[in-house]
């Protein structure tokens, strides 16, 4: 019960994430295609591996119980993820680089919002955020958070695996020693009853 509510946590919370992180790559993605470019990697590699994880964690939340019997098979592939996060992630570390917002006095006291909402002025300042910058900056900090989440859900599966394979181990010797101890009391029955059919039939000869 308990690794059922866990893994059902963190694995709506790779969700909540995923979902936003592949929405806004995709955006990246449709602009590139218009113009008949070609993707960059540092985009293109975390998008595919976003859109892959959240197809996995959706299908392993809603087949709970198939995972569950699957346990150790759900901890590798969420091992896997784990590698293609961190490869993705690492391609994306340029963005860290640069700074998306940028403060200027502004001769405006009152709040106002930008065109576009790419930035606002609120008591003589304006704040000034570059749209695209924030955007890669957050699938950024996604990345990273589901390096973090995949390796608690491959820890989870691991551990409930091995507690269910150590179960059915111990279910198998206790059922081998029943029908050995079974067998053994059947055979040793057969054998006095065959030893006392032939002493009486000793005793009329």
């Amino acid at each position: 019960m308990l690794f059922g509510v866990l893994f059902a946590f963190w694995r709506f919370m790779e969700i909540i994430t995923l979902i936003p992180t592949l929405g806004m790559l995709a955006y990246f993605v449709n602009i590139y295609n218009k113009n008949n470019l070609l993707t960059p990697n540092y985009i293109l590699i975390l998008f595919i591996v976003s859109v892959l994880g959240a197809v996995w964690a959706i299908a392993t939340l809603f087949t709970y119980h198939r995972a569950r019997s699957n346990a150790l098979f759900v901890s590798f592939i969420d091992l896997c993820f784990i590698g293609a996060f961190i490869g993705s992630v690492y391609e994306l570390r340029g963005i860290t680089n640069y700074n998306c917002t940028s403060i200027n006095r502004s001769t405006n006291p009152f709040f106002s919002i930008g065109v576009g909402n790419s930035g606002f002025s609120l008591s003589g300042f304006n704040v000034n955020t570059d749209k695209t910058c924030a955007m890669l900056k957050a699938c950024f900090a996604f990345g990273i958070m589901n390096c973090i989440f995949f390796a608690i859900t491959s820890f989870l599966a691991l551990f409930h695996g091995r507690k269910d394979s150590k179960r059915k181990e111990k279910d198998v010797y206790v059922r081998e020693t029943h029908y050995s101890r079974h067998g053994h009391r059947r055979s040793g029955s057969h054998r006095s009853h065959h030893s006392s059919h032939s002493g009486r039939r000793h005793a009329y000869v």
